[in-house]
């Protein structure tokens, strides 16, 4: 059962309206996660201001994926593994990383698993990674700069699974093509 309702442009507070309206031009629908988010004008800001944040950082479309992707099947989020495999396809991601993200499994390219298995370390522990797993991140290829840019996409993901979990966020008809099961057994990123 639901603990909060999926709001409409009627329903949701007047602060909360602009949002949904972009959420509408940008999908051509109001994902109902974002109409969840609607109940409260701040976090359905905030939600808007870290993705456009997180779309700035020098990661790839694939690599920003990659992090959202590790989170919330690492959370068990049902709707934002669903929403991002879509969205994935949309941004031409390599269906065999999907596949892998989805999974639970290896990516074949040693960069990407590196921020894969990076992403799901930080997950995993709360933030509190090794200096060796922040060693090995970085001898893959990547920066400081994208250690905290892997943060912010976990930010990111604690906001909208979460709120999903709570809520038990109905998944858009767009995205039921790839709608997604939490797995009966965990499956760890190889580290």
């Amino acid at each position: 059962m639901s603990h909060l309702p999926v709001q409409t442009k009627d329903t949701a507070p007047e602060a909360s309206k602009p949002f949904l309206e972009q959420a509408e031009k940008a999908y051509g629908f109001i994902p109902n996660l974002t109409a969840v988010f609607a109940a409260s004008p701040a976090m359905i800001e905030a939600y808007g201001v870290l993705s456009s944040h997180f779309e700035k950082t020098d990661l790839t479309p694939t690599e920003r994926q990659i992090v959202m992707m590790t989170n919330s099947r690492l959370n068990g989020c049902t709707y934002c593994m669903s929403a991002h495999s879509t969205i994935s396809q949309m941004q031409k991601v390599d269906a065999d990383v999907v596949a892998a993200l989805r999974n639970g499994t290896e990516i074949a390219d040693p960069k990407l698993q590196a921020l894969h298995v990076f992403t799901a370390q930080l997950n995993e522990a709360r933030g509190y990674v090794t200096q060796a797993q922040v060693d090995a991140f970085l001898a893959a290829g990547y920066t400081e700069a994208n250690i905290l840019d892997v943060i912010l996409g976990t930010g990111l993901k604690t906001l909208s699974n979460y709120t999903n979990h709570i809520s038990e966020t109905p998944i858009d008809a767009p995205f039921q093509p790839t709608a997604w099961d939490v797995p009966k057994e965990k499956v760890a990123v190889n580290a």
